[in-house]
């Protein structure tokens, strides 16, 4: 049966058997593993997964087009969900599961942002391809374009790291743009925040203006912004992409302080 890949559900079937391998081995999947593949299309990337025989395997598709092939595929070999990977309720996550995603590039943001800010989902690992753009955003250095809410997210929760960058013609049909495999490691030492949505919603104010000076919004948000700026050491002519991911999650539980 010839699949054509869905447009609105963001499907670009990765068929490149080296790009495969290189992910697969990426996770360094042990036998006591729990695997969960994010998007698995047509089952490409998960038979090298079932080669690696880790403890058990987790599907989630949400094209319903996909579960037949993928049923006689692999039969009784893994576990297949039909739905929407933004439903799954966080109880779902208990199992700290090593994550395979060649994320829909559509909501590849939303997926991963809900991942950085639930304080009840964990994982062993995230192996995610974005398109290189999202990439760009989320490794990017201070004091640069790129620079923005994405980078402070995901840099405040895991360790990234870069693995490669991935052409079109690796994928079919092939994308109008390059994707990048990113490896995150959830951060051991992870400095806490009260409730993660508070990052996500100062972070919101300061880059809505991400070319103006962060002064009009500092002082609408902390009254003792004067005394604030002197111990954080942000200056109130910083524009946003100035201020590091560290004084960010300070500025965030200054605010939860002031809450009390």
């Amino acid at each position: 049966m010839q699949i054509t890949a869905k447009k609105s559900l963001g499907q670009n079937f990765l068929i490149d058997k080296n790009i495969l391998k290189k992910i697969v081995n990426t996770g360094n999947i042990s036998k006591e593993d729990k695997v969960l593949e994010i998007g698995p299309g047509t089952g490409n990337l998960t038979e090298y997964i079932i080669k690696a025989n880790p403890k058990a395997i987790v599907v989630i598709e949400k094209d319903f087009r996909l579960i037949n092939i993928l049923e006689k595929k692999f039969k009784n070999q893994i576990k297949i969900i039909n739905t929407d990977v933004l439903k799954l309720p966080e109880s779902f996550y208990k199992d700290q599961y090593l994550v395979y995603g060649n994320l829909p590039y559509n909501i590849s943001t939303q997926i991963f942002a809900y991942w950085c800010l639930s304080k009840k989902v964990k994982f062993k690992k995230l192996i995610l391809m974005f398109q290189k753009e999202v990439a760009d955003r989320i490794i990017a250095n201070i004091n640069t374009k790129n620079y923005s809410r994405i980078t402070i997210l995901a840099n405040w929760k895991f360790n990234i790291k870069k693995i490669c960058d991935v052409s079109p013609e690796c994928f079919l049909p092939s994308p109008k743009i390059k994707s990048t495999l990113l490896e995150f490691t959830p951060k051991i030492d992870l400095i806490k925040i009260k409730n993660p949505k508070n990052l996500e919603n100062i972070t919101k104010i300061f880059f809505s203006q991400r070319r103006k000076m962060i002064k009009k919004n500092f002082i609408k948000l902390f009254k003792n912004y004067d005394y604030l700026s002197k111990t954080i050491d942000i200056k109130l002519t910083d524009r946003p992409q100035n201020i590091s991911v560290e004084k960010f999650i300070k500025l965030v539980i200054e605010f939860e302080n002031n809450l009390k």
